[in-house]
């Protein structure tokens, strides 16, 4: 009797004793993600102050500005070739993004659930192509597209980036993990091949589109070298290429601040209207 009432209250007594080891390793850990969240929000921060600061003002780092004003924001605004810069970005990152997503879907699903003659040989071959550095083509690839003449061109901006080796991998290995049922269904019923494509595909890969937009955004946006090397004028320069032109001009760290900070509000914008199909890809990571 004694050893059989000694039992439940050994367990009662070893429960209080982990409850404040479990709530010490949470708080752990909550204290290691907020000071790593402070100093990955660091750098911004100080973008946002220095850009801030009135020009000719001692600022960061040497001390905290004594005000702040929205002048230097302003006068980036109001620079010659800003907004034609900005509209050539939009044009460029966009239209790369849908083209990409429509390419890169057609050929994820071509390749995960086809069977054709040179399937594998071809994938392989294509994602080969991840391995060559990009400097490597840069020479050829700029005098093909102006013997075209592509050259200060949207065509030619845009065209040469749509082959997306890395867009077409991760469209494959989604729908790799898509039921075959499905497709057999659809195929049982009659549909054709762009019915299938356009009516289970496209809503099923729904997220891993989101999230592929959102990093085809951002790899155009702040793409530099290909459109330093092809745009020859404020007609076709994107903003990353402006800004430069913007700092041989302009010296104060508080204007360029300012510009680094407008240049970035469009892909925190692309990134707070997608964050939630973001999620669902990510959760949706390793289930049929």
């Amino acid at each position: 009797m004694t050893l059989t009432a000694a039992r439940p209250t050994a367990a009662r007594t070893g429960r209080p004793a982990a409850a404040p080891r479990r709530r010490g390793r949470k708080w752990a850990l909550y204290t290691l993600l907020t000071i790593m969240s402070l100093l990955t929000m660091g750098p911004f921060v100080a973008m946002l102050v220095v850009a801030l600061s009135p020009r000719g003002e001692p600022t960061l780092p040497a001390r905290w500005p004594a005000s702040l004003t929205f002048d230097n924001v302003a006068r980036v605004l109001n620079a010659s070739g800003f907004a034609e810069w900005t509209i050539n970005s939009l044009v460029y990152s966009a239209v790369s993004v849908v083209i990409i997503l429509l390419t890169a879907s057609m050929a994820g699903y071509a390749f995960a659930k086809k069977r054709f003659p040179g399937r594998d040989a071809m994938l392989w071959t294509f994602l080969a192509t991840m391995m060559v550095p990009f400097q490597a083509t840069l020479i050829p690839l700029y005098v093909l597209v102006s013997d075209f003449g592509g050259a200060d061109t949207f065509w030619g901006l845009i065209v040469p980036t749509l082959a997306n080796s890395q867009a077409v991998f991760l469209m494959r290995q989604f729908i790799l993990g898509l039921p075959d049922e499905l497709f057999d269904a659809a195929k049982v019923d009659g549909a054709s091949e762009l019915r299938v494509y356009w009516t289970i595909v496209v809503p099923l890969t729904r997220p891993i589109l989101a999230t592929l937009g959102v990093f085809v955004f951002l790899w155009h946006w702040n793409d530099f070298l290909w459109p330093l090397v092809i745009s020859q004028s404020d007609a076709t320069r994107t903003l990353t290429v402006g800004l430069t032109v913007l700092k041989t001009e302009e010296t104060q760290w508080a204007t360029l601040m300012s510009s680094a900070a407008v240049s970035a509000v469009p892909c925190l914008l692309v990134f707070f209207l997608l964050q939630r199909y973001l999620v669902n890809s990510i959760a949706m990571t390793g289930l049929k």
